[in-house]
């Protein structure tokens, strides 16, 4: 059981709240305008090579769903109407929906504009139960943005996000202690938080579809197939979870793609492409006040097979001319390609604060990973 404190030799629960905004960008661009409303709305590109960013309710009700390529979402909802994000928008909501958290505690974790776990264990204000402190939280983010939000409330972080998925949207829905082993027996394993789609299928290969063949499978003979994981997969099965809201967690990636409206075939056309997305990183850290000492590209084929490259230098990239040179150099060998490609990626990651950058500073450039 995951334990917050201990407190004159008695254990305390912590009380976990995970909240999950109900079809976020979605739904905002329905609150602001109100022809959208009731109709299957997806926020990204309408042309041939657009992907759904989300999707609202009406739309999922179809098959929508965010990732799915936008000539998929059209022919499974022809009266899907696309609107372009607007993120800045996006990212005001959020604000605001966070500003209502710190109203009740400071152990916030965001793990999205549209999400984050809160430890109540301690509120900044007197309430009789966290269910109460969730409750009261989706009633503010209603009346102070139009939106609504689904609530989860647990004794860890995993069964807290199992929870506000349970009864989605506009829902709130506790587990508690008593409740928790038994709640994960039936559930797929493929619904589990931390259980992504390769691993399921892995899983599904060695016997384990739910969380009751999850817990027939001890520690060593979990370890042999997957690892270091095998230690979450174990407690989880259990309905423990001992990881802690992170206020504080360091963001470990800066990054951005762009999907192609054609596959191209030339470095010409590469580098626009590398171009736009050496701007759109590059402005992110600044904003962020934060610089990179990994660079790494990313492509991805006609066929859906990617590659990329990375490499590493000393100290926090300097300048946006150092991003692009090492962003070209990585690129650069790729092309021509043996195919067309259909998507182009850059991320800088091992974070620093912008001021340990050295600028002008000689590095060396040392590969990383192919």
């Amino acid at each position: 059981m995951a334990l917050a404190r201990q407190e004159a030799g008695e254990a305390v629960i912590r009380r976990i709240i995970h909240v999950d905004m109900d079809a976020f960008y979605a739904s905002v661009e329905q609150r602001d305008n109100l022809a959208l409303r009731g109709r299957p709305v997806a926020v990204g590109g309408s042309r041939q090579r657009g992907v759904v960013a989300a999707a609202s309710y009406e739309a999922r009700r179809h098959g929508v769903r965010s990732a799915m390529p936008s000539v998929t979402a059209r022919r499974k909802c022809p009266d899907l109407v696309f609107v372009p994000p607007r993120f800045e928008v996006y990212r005001a909501v959020s604000a605001q929906i966070h500003a209502i958290f710190a109203r009740y505690t400071t152990l916030i974790q965001p793990l999205s504009l549209d999400e984050a776990y809160l430890d109540v264990t301690e509120p900044l204000i007197e309430h009789p139960s966290a269910t109460a402190i969730a409750q009261e939280i989706r009633s503010a983010i209603r009346a102070e943005t139009g939106l609504t939000a689904s609530a989860g409330v647990s004794y860890n972080k995993f069964l807290a996000k199992l929870a506000s998925d349970y009864r989605k949207p506009d829902g709130l829905y506790v587990i508690t202690p008593r409740m928790g082993p038994r709640f994960v027996e039936t559930l797929p394993v493929e619904r589990f938080h931390g259980i992504g789609p390769a691993t399921a299928q892995r899983m599904h290969a060695l016997g384990i579809r739910t969380g009751l063949d999850l817990r027939g499978w001890e520690m060593d003979r979990l370890a042999c197939h997957f690892g270091r994981a095998a230690v979450f997969y174990h407690g989880i099965a259990r309905g423990l979870d001992g990881r802690p809201v992170e206020p504080d967690r360091k963001r470990k990636s800066i990054g951005a793609e762009r999907t192609l409206e054609q596959d191209i075939h030339h470095w010409h056309q590469a580098q626009a492409v590398l171009e736009m997305l050496v701007d759109q990183v590059w402005e992110a850290c600044s904003k962020r006040g934060l610089g990179g000492r990994t660079v790494r590209v990313k492509i991805r084929y006609a066929d859906f097979r990617h590659t990329g490259r990375a490499r590493s230098v000393l100290v926090p990239v300097p300048s946006r001319a150092a991003l692009r040179e090492m962003a070209v150099s990585l690129m650069r060998p790729f092309f021509p390609p043996d195919m067309g490609v259909r998507l182009l990626g850059l991320t800088v990651s091992n974070l620093d604060n912008a001021d340990m950058r050295a600028s002008g500073t000689q590095f060396t450039l040392e590969l990383d990973a192919s």
